[in-house]
């Protein structure tokens, strides 16, 4: 009965192509018939017409997501923002396929807090272990910690596996790198190897990986701190956790304390109305400035999406003294990330450059999604004909123009900011960037 009643839609539809609730109809029909494919085509179509169409755009991502095409889908609710519980719980379940288990549990606790009788088995399955597994005393609320509770690398890379992104290169080399590297002379001129970096800029452009790099530069330990491995459920523990975090970082110098997605632990107090969270960005900020501990040899990174989002004070002397604008790739950055990406696969003629050419303001994420696209197309050609097909310029260029960059609407927001709340120009590089300044 579905499927001759979604051919007779589709019959109307050829009789009136713009007919937006009739073709989302289509294609919900097709879901439920578990057509991802013809589904997935009917919501793009609907995208063509009216860009941005939330609708479309959540059908289109259980699309992908039910055909295991999980960093697509990704880029998709990243352009969303806030969405329902339930495609909240289907993002999730993609970050955690794609290996994305720092993010995936930051995203499940934020949906938790807000629906505490939302649960789901499989994504629980991560959360069995209390925050960056710590021993939690139920009756007491004490947490014990150990170095080995939270993630701690030496990473292996440095700045010459960074393509492009120069100017944040030389601004992190400046503060960071070289008062390590020349101690004497720094301390000459006053100035102490330390301190902080905020990063900010659209998703997906490379901020984690730069902070990665800048630990590998100089031989430091590197530790990534999400906002699950600081809230506690016990009054006064989170304040305890984001202390223990700077005593391990301290203990273990040369170190680089990386804080992802700053905004949501360091949110400006004006807008906070839960005391709990105040407390936790006043231990914060104690903690930056060292008022009980040298915090010298510990370099603290941080990365967020919405600086406009940040609480002022983290700016001050000492704490994120030094705000850098991280890009999208320029377009040789992006010529050696698609060489990257397709770096072992089946590969025939491929011009790099012709494809960094057509993917002007992507992300380095929104890359890896056209060359996952790609290969996925060329995965089901080799099913068919039995033979592997190699992946060719023409291949990447489609997927290119079935993708539409994530950077556009953080722009499009981040332009607003630029022009009409920028009075100290903090936001002056998003301005250049976009050409409307020099």
């Amino acid at each position: 009965m579905s499927q001759s009643l979604i051919q007779n839609l589709l019959d109307a539809l050829s009789h009136s192509p713009d007919n937006i609730p009739l073709r989302l109809q289509v294609a919900d029909l097709m879901v439920s018939e578990k057509m991802y494919t013809e589904a997935a085509e009917q919501y793009q179509l609907v995208l063509d017409k009216s860009y941005g169409n939330t609708k479309a755009q959540l059908g289109l991502a259980r699309c992908y997501f039910a055909q295991t095409k999980y960093s697509t889908a990704i880029i998709i609710y990243e352009q969303i923002g806030n969405m329902p519980a339930e495609d909240t719980l289907v993002y999730i379940k993609c970050l955690i396929r794609e290996n994305s288990i720092t993010q995936a549990v930051n995203e499940y606790q934020k949906l938790i807090a807000l629906n505490p009788g939302l649960r789901d088995e499989e994504i629980d399955s991560y959360l069995r272990v209390s925050s960056a597994g710590n021993s939690v005393t139920e009756e007491e609320g004490e947490v014990y910690h150990t170095d080995e509770a939270y993630f701690m690398e030496k990473p292996a890379l440095g700045f010459s596996d960074v393509g492009g992104m120069q100017r944040v290169k030389d601004e992190i080399s400046l503060k960071i790198i070289q008062p390590m590297k020349n101690p004497v002379l720094f301390k000459a001129f006053g100035k102490k190897a330390g301190g902080g970096i905020l990063m900010y800029g659209p998703p997906g452009c490379g901020k984690t990986f730069i902070a990665k790099a800048t630990a590998g530069e100089i031989n430091a330990k590197f530790i990534n701190i999400g906002l699950h491995d600081i809230l506690d459920m016990w009054v006064g523990n989170s304040e305890k956790n984001l202390h223990e975090i700077f005593e391990m970082a301290r203990r273990n110098k040369p170190c680089v304390l990386f804080f992802d997605e700053v905004d949501a632990m360091g949110a400006s107090r004006n807008d906070l109305k839960q005391s709990a969270m105040r407390h936790v960005i006043n231990q914060f900020l104690a903690e930056l400035d060292g008022v009980e501990s040298d915090n010298e040899g510990v370099l603290i990174l941080a990365a967020t999406n919405a600086p406009w989002a940040v609480d002022p004070a983290f700016r001050r002397p000492g704490r994120f003294d030094r705000i850098i604008f991280v890009e999208p790739p320029d377009e040789s950055a992006r010529k050696d990330i698609i060489i990257s990406q397709l770096k072992d696969r089946p590969v025939g003629e491929v011009d790099a450059g012709k494809v960094a050419t057509a993917t002007n303001g992507f992300s380095g994420a929104d890359i890896k999604a056209i060359v996952d696209m790609a290969v996925e197309d060329k995965l089901t050609e080799s099913l068919s004909k039995g033979v592997i097909q190699p992946i060719h310029t023409k291949d990447l260029l489609r997927a290119a123009k079935q993708h539409r960059p994530s950077t556009s609407e953080w722009f499009s927001s981040a332009r607003n900011y630029a022009l009409y709340a920028n009075e100290s120009g903090l936001y002056d590089d998003i301005l250049k960037y976009l050409k409307i300044r020099k």
